[in-house]
């Protein structure tokens, strides 16, 4: 079988890719169960990870004419070269500098951490619609393999991380990231094939808004759209987990790790699992781009009820049982498919609305709104998690998806 041109650099990009957000799953998993223990609240945690995605928002707004003026090999090596760094300055935390000091210096390294992962996300999403073959189905194929599988590595980086922490604690595990991702970053610059563009000298940094109205609204459908799952995603399910299932000994510390680092893991794989099989589930290389966009339509549809469901069911129930926490992980787990279609949808209209001269900026205006949502969706995390427990992260979540459903309403 004869593999399409550009195969062997789309291979290249998302094995790097891959190894990039195996560390991000794991980092975040780290960090988060760490301070956990010392006795953050959910707000503080919250704060942990605000720099994170607001430097997402900033990057992914400048990376697009970064990409377009200095190509995408560089921003890929920037994102990999950063993320290095910032695992190497969090192992350097000293719990000697108090509360304050160590919340400021980890807000600043999780602020490198977020500018290495846009890059990389931007490169290699942007790369897909420069590489894909054309016939029918291509982009929508490549793009749902490069964003499933991309997540299934992401929720294995949960359960590294979970289980790292527990084995051989937070210093040891971040600095043994440091030193895979900085093997896989030499080996891919080395071996990059051709095909990835190099960059042109005309782009213009007033280039980067898009003018193009369905662009807008996809943006803004996504911006809610990730909202909605990191408002309960982030801060809510973890605190909740372990304050149902630790007893604050070290065992109970380690046993509630590894759940809650299996249940992120196994929501994530089976994200991405969907994703990547998305385009058949849909049928899309029999379909055109209004009938695709007439499911996205369908299908955010369906995910709002979910979260107000199970809202309704922590409130009916009061307190934490067995019973409760199982329909919790089971209602999650449906939350998680129906969302992973949402995605892969969204994935592959961005790709589809934009043109290759644009492809970079559009893709980073985009993603920029998706950091905007994970933004807007960490900070009410910690907040509603604060003032009303995981019900309210739900329901804050329901209503998010409203917004997603009323945005991609607009896209023509």
């Amino acid at each position: 079988m004869t593999r399409p041109a550009g195969f062997a650099a789309y291979a290249t990009v998302t094995a790097a890719y891959w190894a990039f957000m195996l560390t991000d799953g794991a980092l975040r998993m780290l960090v988060l169960l760490h301070f956990h223990t010392l006795g953050f609240s959910p707000v503080q945690l919250a704060y942990l990870f605000v720099l994170y995605e607001i430097a997402g928002v900033v990057t992914n707004l400048s990376a697009g004419w970064i990409a377009a003026r200095f190509g995408l090999s560089f921003t890929l090596y920037a994102g990999l070269g950063l993320q290095v760094a910032a695992l190497i300055a969090l192992a350097q935390l000293d719990p000697g500098w108090g509360m304050t000091a160590s919340v400021v210096f980890v807000m600043l390294v999780q602020g490198v951490s977020g500018v290495a992962k846009d890059l990389a996300k931007m490169s290699s999403k942007s790369a897909v619609k420069l590489l894909a073959p054309a016939q029918a189905g291509g982009l929508f194929r490549w793009v749902a393999l490069l964003t499933g599988s991309k997540n299934a590595v992401k929720g294995a980086g949960f359960l590294l991380g979970a289980v790292a922490l527990g084995a051989v604690g937070f210093v040891p595990s971040v600095l043994a990231m440091a030193g895979i991702l900085a093997v896989i970053l030499v080996a891919t610059m080395l071996g990059m094939p051709p095909g990835l563009p190099m960059g042109r000298k005309d782009a213009k940094v007033s280039e980067v808004l898009s003018g193009n109205s369905n662009i807008n609204w996809l943006s803004l459908a996504r911006m809610f759209l990730f909202g909605a799952r990191d408002v309960w995603f982030v801060v809510g399910i973890p605190v909740y987990f372990y304050a149902v299932l630790s007893d604050g000994s070290q065992a109970g510390n380690r046993a509630a790790f590894f759940t809650i680092g299996s249940f992120m893991a196994g929501w994530t794989i089976l994200y991405g699992f969907v994703q990547g099989y998305a385009p058949r589930l849909l049928r899309a290389s029999g379909r055109s781009r209004s009938d695709l966009l007439g499911q996205a339509v369908l299908w955010v549809a369906a995910l709002g009820a979910v979260p107000f469901a199970l809202a309704l069911a922590l409130w009916i129930a009061g307190t934490p049982s067995p019973a409760l926490t199982g329909a919790i992980i089971a209602g999650l787990l449906v939350f998680g498919a129906i969302f992973a279609v949402n995605s892969s949808l969204h994935s592959y209209l961005i790709l589809s609305f934009t043109d290759a001269r644009r492809v970079t900026m559009d893709v980073g205006f985009y993603y920029m709104a998706n950091a905007a949502g994970r933004l807007l969706g960490t900070l009410l995390s910690g907040l509603s998690y604060q003032l009303g427990g995981l019900a309210l992260c739900l329901c804050v979540a329901g209503i998010m998806v409203l917004g997603s459903f009323l945005g991609i309403r607009k896209v023509a």
